[in-house]
């Protein structure tokens, strides 16, 4: 299960903070997401990494609707992203958004720290722990939030789609 809070950041003011935990630059992604329009809690995605040359169809059931902080999620390497786009689109399914956004990918230990900026959006972080304690696992997000200094106030429970939706005025 993968178990992530979203937190609105400063980029800026964030990064000295994740690689002063010890925190160690994984990698750089630049991505390019493309959601078909599927109803909740259900996501599904095909993602370009740009800089890396690779393309993922990545299939989430959300299972605490409206926190978005707990999904189950299937994910497979494609070899062709657009081909993976075209073939969903003539199997019925409909375009919804595309998210575009600069990533910066760090770790420490069974914490990953996805430092996002967001196209029209801004700068996003995710702490993810990978894990079947889903309360271990929120225990351990939130003790590292805690000493980069964010708290419940700086959450963003809203999902990527539904800030380009909002921003878009549907």
């Amino acid at each position: 299960m993968e178990i992530e809070v979203k937190f609105r950041v400063r980029l800026e003011e964030i990064r000295p903070k994740i690689e002063g935990l010890g925190a160690i630059l994984s990698h750089e992604e630049v991505q390019e997401d493309v959601y078909f329009s599927l109803p909740s809690p259900q996501l599904l995605r095909v993602r370009r990494v740009e800089n890396l040359g690779r393309a993922f169809l990545t299939y989430k059931l959300i299972k605490d609707p409206g926190r978005n902080e707990e999904f189950d999620e299937l994910e497979v390497e494609v070899s062709d992203f657009d081909t993976t786009v075209e073939i969903l689109k003539r199997l019925g399914f409909e375009e919804d958004v595309i998210v575009r956004k600069h990533r910066y990918v760090y770790r420490l230990g069974d914490v990953t720290f996805e430092l996002s900026r967001v196209e029209n959006l801004g700068d996003f972080l995710d702490i993810e722990v990978i894990a079947e304690d889903i309360g271990g696992a929120k225990r351990r997000i939130w003790d590292v939030a805690k000493k980069l200094g964010l708290s419940e106030k700086d959450v963003e429970p809203r999902l990527y789609q539904e800030l380009i939706r909002e921003k878009m005025g549907n």
